[in-house]
């Protein structure tokens, strides 16, 4: 099971609409994802909401897309504490993830992509090698924020293309 992770709690971000529009491309390739959007989670203490959302979202989860905006050179402290507050082992060891950094700015949150990757190799989530940054974003959408420009697309599919295809592989053996 895939699931999209929007790592950010801001209302109306671009990082939501980039990650609709991966489960959209990824329907488009006969895949059905889940999306979590962190708008409306509190992740700052395990409580009910979130105990099921983590039973139900993250531990059946397989493989992980996290669209991550840049906050201040790395990734969002809400995505920081998600992890924080989740029973790590169950939510998160011996998954595959790929990550996509969204940004205004020109750098696509390169460091903030290089700083998740590294959380997540914590975490025992093996990452895909295609740390996609996209920068500029918002001159990139339509006005209903949908990416219009052919090749930030194109490399967005790639990506894509290629974590399908490597989620795909035979998984490794496990060690303890």
């Amino acid at each position: 099971m895939y699931t999209i992770i929007s790592g950010t709690n801001r209302v109306g971000s671009n990082t939501l609409k980039v990650a609709q529009q991966y489960q959209a491309i990824l329907k488009g390739k006969g895949i059905d994802a889940n999306l979590l959007s962190l708008e409306n989670v509190n992740v700052t203490n395990r409580n009910a909401v979130f105990e099921a959302m983590e039973k139900e979202i993250l531990m059946p989860a397989d493989y992980f897309i996290f669209i991550s905006p840049e906050y201040n050179g790395s990734f969002p402290g809400v995505l920081k504490m998600l992890f924080d507050n989740s029973k790590i082992q169950m939510a998160w060891w011996n998954k595959k993830a790929l990550i996509t950094g969204v940004s205004s700015g020109r750098a696509g949150n390169v460091r903030g992509n290089d700083h998740l990757a590294a959380v997540l190799n914590y975490l025992k989530i093996t990452v895909h090698h295609n740390l996609l940054p996209i920068s500029s974003i918002d001159t990139l959408m339509d006005a209903k924020g949908n990416i219009i420009e052919p090749n930030t697309l194109n490399v967005i599919n790639r990506q894509i293309d290629e974590f399908i295809a490597w989620t795909n592989e035979k998984a490794p053996i496990e060690t303890v």
